[in-house]
């Protein structure tokens, strides 16, 4: 068994698919958000949760067992932000990382983060965390990956970069795209259809699980999490008037917003991928999340599935706090295609 450890782990999307393979266990996860440590701990009952600043984690808090692979990156929004002081903050906890890589020294780091880290700094900055990762003796292949191309019904893209110690002879090679792409109705469609400010759990499925997604998400007797927000009129008329991919600049002049960008009080594609998942999930205001079907913004339960998360994954905290952890996760199918690809290495079958 290789052992595994996760720091920023949310409500554990990276973790997941080292949790379910046979040959990786999940040892300790870390995380300073309470909420998001009680959704780990939910789902991952053998890992120990460590909550508290990363800065805080020193070898008396942690188990003492060596860890084969460490999971995780810095938050998103940290390399997101504009500003000296946002900036510092960020150079800290890419230093906390570094720290723990350090402290920990798997033969085996996956580093998750936004595409947009890659041209920071007409690409210096990425340089220098590379080049910080080669001074501590590690090899590095990074890619641009598309959730979309292993099974999420959602158009995300990520950096990952994999680093693996010297004394490793093979080279790693990321997972192979699937063919088959999921659409909204593809991973939707069987959840019944409600409008804004109603709970659909006790209508329970529509139908049986008929393609592959839904049998991968369909592990829950129970529908749960099927409710959603109450909106004005105003905005309800809104979603009503919008057709499938229409945004605001297609609305009438009455019911257009003076406000908002491009991809806002936006109508999602039935037949389509969604668009990538953030925490506004829930908010036509802010992000294109407008079910094409019922008028409405989307569930916590359709955010989760849209990310590839089991209907049986609990997440705890308040209705924002459960957004947040959903859009910033890595989707588990992603996870689970990476799981393999280094299972593949550490055996030796990695071409």
């Amino acid at each position: 068994m290789y052992k595994v450890a996760d720091i920023f782990c949310g409500a554990g999307g990276l973790s997941y698919g080292f949790s379910t393979h046979p040959y990786f266990e999940l040892i300790w996860a870390n995380d300073i958000d309470q909420d998001a440590i009680l959704s780990y701990q939910a789902n991952h009952k053998e890992t120990q949760t460590i909550l508290c600043d990363i800065a805080q984690l020193h070898c008396h808090n942690l188990p003492c067992v060596p860890i084969d692979i460490l999971l995780g990156g810095p938050p998103c929004q940290s390399y997101s932000t504009l500003g000296k002081r946002k900036m510092d903050e960020k150079a800290n906890l890419f230093k906390e990382y570094l720290r723990i890589l350090d402290l920990v020294k798997p033969k085996i780091f996956i580093f998750e983060n936004v595409v947009g880290l890659m041209s920071m700094q007409k690409g210096q900055l990425f340089q220098r965390i590379c080049n910080a990762f080669k001074e501590r003796g590690y090899i590095l292949e990074h890619a641009i990956l598309n959730a979309l191309d292993y099974g999420v019904p959602q158009m995300r893209e990520r950096v990952i970069l994999v680093g693996v110690l010297k004394s490793f002879k093979q080279k790693f090679h990321f997972p192979k795209p699937i063919k088959t792409h999921f659409s909204l109705k593809d991973a939707l469609g069987d959840l019944p259809p409600i409008q804004s400010g109603e709970n659909g759990d006790a209508l329970g499925y529509l139908k049986n699980a008929d393609n592959v997604f839904l049998e991968f998400v369909r592990n829950s007797k129970e529908l749960s999490e099927h409710s959603s927000p109450k909106n004005n009129e105003k905005l309800i008329k809104i979603m009503q008037t919008l057709k499938d991919g229409q945004s605001k600049d297609d609305l009438p002049e009455s019911l257009r917003p003076k406000s908002g960008y491009i991809n806002t009080y936006a109508k999602m594609w039935w037949e389509k991928p969604a668009p990538t998942i953030t925490r506004n999930f829930s908010t036509p205001s802010s992000s294109r999340c407008i079910h094409p079907r019922d008028s409405r913004a989307l569930s916590i339960r359709e955010g989760a599935r849209l990310q590839s998360f089991p209907d049986n994954y609990k997440f705890y905290g308040s209705g924002s706090a459960k957004r947040l952890q959903i859009g910033n996760a890595v989707p588990p199918l992603l996870s689970a295609a990476l799981a393999h690809a280094v299972f593949d290495f550490l055996r030796g079958k990695n071409v």
